[in-house]
């Protein structure tokens, strides 16, 4: 289970956004994101580099903390 920092949420319809987002990258499952903390979490089937992290998170309108 990998953790990133998602800055600029602020209701539920970022999290939906951030984990539509996340669902998009292929090999990423099991997407939980948590307003509260403002984290995600995902698994990975095969590791993604953050570059494709930060450029899907700031295509939804977020950033990467």
């Amino acid at each position: 289970m990998r953790t990133v920092k998602i800055e600029g949420m602020s209701c539920q319809h970022c999290v939906k956004a951030v984990t539509k987002a996340l669902e998009a990258i292929p090999g990423v499952t099991d997407v939980k994101v948590d307003l509260a903390r403002g984290e995600a979490s995902f698994e990975e089937a095969q590791p993604v580099d953050d570059q494709t992290l930060r450029e899907r998170i700031r295509k939804a309108g977020y950033r990467l903390g």
